[in-house]
């Protein structure tokens, strides 16, 4: 048996070389580590076990060795004892098998145990086991990030493993909630007219941390920050995992679309004090987690533990991991879950320069990737606005909140409407942001669908075990007068119009419009407003409903054209918000020209402005009141010669709700009545042949 090496502590992780492995670990709070070497991943006992001498395989708190002989493919692990104290209350017994916080690869046992991994006891045969893998043996056939421009960016929010696990998908059994389901969907993205996919979480995660008899659907459990989840693959695990990551990757930037990662940088599926043991608490439970008294683990995530993320060793790691997915998986951009604890210290209080927030957003590396900030936190820390840092974007609570109350006919929010419709210039026009800084959502994974917010008043939960006490309560919806599925006609007549006038607020408005998987066919959940444990229809995309409502699936791509014709979104131009409003000349209005009702009871509202070059003019009449109301229409300069045109009416039936710009009716006289509870738009244009031109076939 050949006799292992020193090796060196960087890089992180296990490193293969022409001529063995080798591997290095942060392991802190440890006196004793061995490196435990597997033939196969159900193995109860491993094949070699190496004793690191701290004389010889430590660098300060970095263990490290080199194994001749080794190879790519070697299943392997690490093992610790002797928590200095004994009392940080991590319940380590020095048998549990530990995962590499750094590895890239995993393989999962068929009888995994997240059980065996909190009791006493060794685990070996029902844990998972990290994987030595060449990341530098794949071709990208040149391949790079996009780097689209966010003022060219529409994010669709997905799950990989629920767009495609439905049977209606019409792929292969093999092929359905994979990697490669989302490859064989992009014609599907393409024609929807996405130019982003927000993934959610792909970084593999504990499937059972959830209620027993449930699965953890929505991945926000992470048990590694480098692995892409095998779940998603066809082979389940090990190396091929990644190539069926990149391979997805690829495909989506070849077809201009760019993948957008939905990262967990706030907590680790360990759970608190009496959770399982994976890799960190056995490693360093004082270094990796935020912790209070007598060994108490912070919960600011609302999942148990909350990762220390500006304790030096965790903050490198986190920047470790966006590089490797920046560098080796080509991703463009993360959306960071709970960003807001991120900006907490290793007590847990708020910075106002929070260190890992400014490593990241001035990291040469990850300049030009898409950093998306959800501003708040489980522990009531909400940042919308005011998030830290220069280039962060930030999902915006606040017009999902508002939209939806004024879409519903909430009072007292015409003021609040406008801000929306405009870019929120009272959240973000104090500095110098761009229009895109705001990203524009109404629904998310996290609540109702958007069928599902026009179709119930109440959640119902009940199938997650919780006696439906968990989901949000706050989601401002209307059954638009009966509960759940319904076959009264007007019932879903009205349910139609508001979910055009959602759509046609959250993707015309100034900012970067996110949509949620399905909304544009009408996925429902059933009520259900926090389906995190429901792998199953209540979450998958049902593809009959492309079909089954097609007209609202023509609306959204309409939609989308037409945000692409606005000159101020067709083109890169480095505007802020401010500057951006005076160009385009915007002015609010009432029913009556620039007077905006900003009155209490006030329920409408209109906005005019132009395209940056001028050639195109376009009004937006909004009426949330549940009567018709006429509104009086700007005059138009003589050399306008098209005349205002009716583009957008979700009063009426398709396909006559949205037409071609181009085609559009003709509005005559000095008013036009908005039908109740409807939003119109009207286009205008110099030059109607340049303006107007474009791929605006199939509206």
């Amino acid at each position: 048996m050949v006799t292992p090496l020193r090796g060196e502590p960087a890089p992180l992780g296990a490193t293969p070389g022409p001529d063995g492995v080798n591997f290095s670990v942060w392991a802190g709070a440890s006196r004793e580590v061995e490196l435990l070497l597997y033939e196969r991943a159900d193995d109860d006992a491993p094949r070699r076990v190496i004793a690191l001498q701290p004389h010889r395989h430590r660098s300060y708190h970095y263990w490290h060795l080199f194994v001749p002989g080794l190879r790519a493919g070697q299943i392997y692990a690490w093992r610790t004892r002797g928590a200095p104290g004994g009392g940080d209350g991590c319940g380590r017994d020095g048998d549990k098998v530990l995962l590499d916080p750094y590895g890239r690869a995993m393989v999962r046992p068929a009888g995994y145990s997240r059980e065996a991994a909190r009791r006493p006891g060794r685990n070996d045969a029902v844990a998972c086991k990290s994987v030595v893998v060449d990341t530098r043996r794949y071709d990208w056939e040149g391949d790079a990030p996009l780097r689209r421009p966010y003022a060219q960016t529409v994010i669709y929010e997905m799950h990989v493993g629920g767009f495609t696990r439905h049977p209606s998908s019409g792929l292969a059994p093999q092929r359905r909630g994979t990697y490669g389901g989302v490859v064989d969907k992009i014609p599907y993205l393409r024609e929807l007219g996405i130019t982003a996919v927000e993934l959610l979480p792909v970084f593999a995660f504990d499937e059972q941390d959830a209620p027993q008899g449930l699965t953890n659907y929505w991945g926000y459990a992470p048990m590694s920050f480098f692995v892409p989840h095998g779940g998603y693959s066809q082979c389940g695990g090990g190396a091929g995992v990644l190539d069926e990551f990149r391979d997805m990757v690829k495909a989506l930037h070849r077809a201009g679309i760019e993948v957008i990662l939905d990262v967990v940088y706030n907590h680790t599926a360990e759970g608190d004090e009496r959770g399982p043991t994976f890799s960190w608490r056995g490693l360093d439970n004082d270094t990796y987690y935020i912790l209070e008294g007598e060994g108490r683990h912070a919960n600011y995530s609302g999942t148990g533990n909350t990762l220390a993320a500006n304790q030096s060793v965790v903050r490198r790691m986190i920047i470790d991991s966006l590089h490797y997915w920046v560098r080796e998986m080509h991703v463009d951009g993360f959306r960071f879950d709970l960003a807001a604890i991120l900006a907490r210290d290793e007590q847990g209080r708020p910075l106002a320069r929070p260190p890992v927030l400014f490593d990241i957003e001035t990291d040469p590396v990850l300049a030009g990737t898409k950093l998306i900030a959800e501003a708040w936190d489980a522990a009531g820390l909400y940042q919308v606005g005011h998030f830290p840092g220069e280039s962060w974007k930030e999902w915006n609570g606040q017009f999902r909140d508002d939209v939806r109350a004024f879409v519903r006919g909430d009072s007292g929010l015409v003021r609040r409407m406008a801000d929306r419709l405009m870019g929120s210039p009272d959240l973000y026009g104090a500095r110098p942001r761009e229009p895109a800084q705001s990203i524009n959502f109404v629904t998310s994974h996290d609540g109702f669908t958007l069928n599902d917010l026009v179709s119930y008043n109440t959640k119902h939960n009940e199938a997650n075990g919780e006696d439906n006490r968990d989901g949000t309560g706050h989601h401002l919806s209307w059954n638009c007068g009966a509960e759940g599925p319904s076959t009264d006609i007007e019932v879903e007549r009205l349910r139609g119009r508001q979910i055009r006038n959602l759509l046609a607020i959250n993707i015309l408005s100034l900012g970067t419009p996110m949509l949620l998987m399905g909304d544009e066919a009408r996925r429902t959940q059933r009520g259900n407003n926090n389906a995190y444990c429901q792998d199953n229809e209540t979450s998958w995309f049902d593809w009959s409903l492309v079909q089954r409502h097609a007209d609202i699936h023509r609306f959204v791509r309409g939609l989308i054209k037409l945000r692409g014709l606005r000159e101020s979104v067709r083109d890169a131009h480095p505007l802020t918000l401010a500057e951006l409003m005076s160009l385009a000349q915007v002015q609010l209005h009432g029913v009556q020209l620039a007077r905006p009702d900003l009155a209490h009871d006030s329920h409408s509202l209109a906005i005019t402005a132009a395209s940056l070059s001028g050639d195109l003019r376009m009004h937006f009449a909004l009426n949330a009141w549940w009567e018709p109301l006429a509104f009086q229409l700007p005059a138009l300069p003589a050399e306008e010669v098209s005349g205002w045109r009716r583009v957008i009416d979700t009063a009426r039936p398709a396909p006559h709700d949205l037409v071609d710009p181009r085609h559009g009716e003709p509005v005559e006289g000095a008013t036009h009545t908005v039908a109740e509870r409807s939003v119109v738009v009207l286009f205008a244009a110099v030059r109607p042949t340049a303006a107007m031109a474009g791929p605006l076939s199939g509206i």
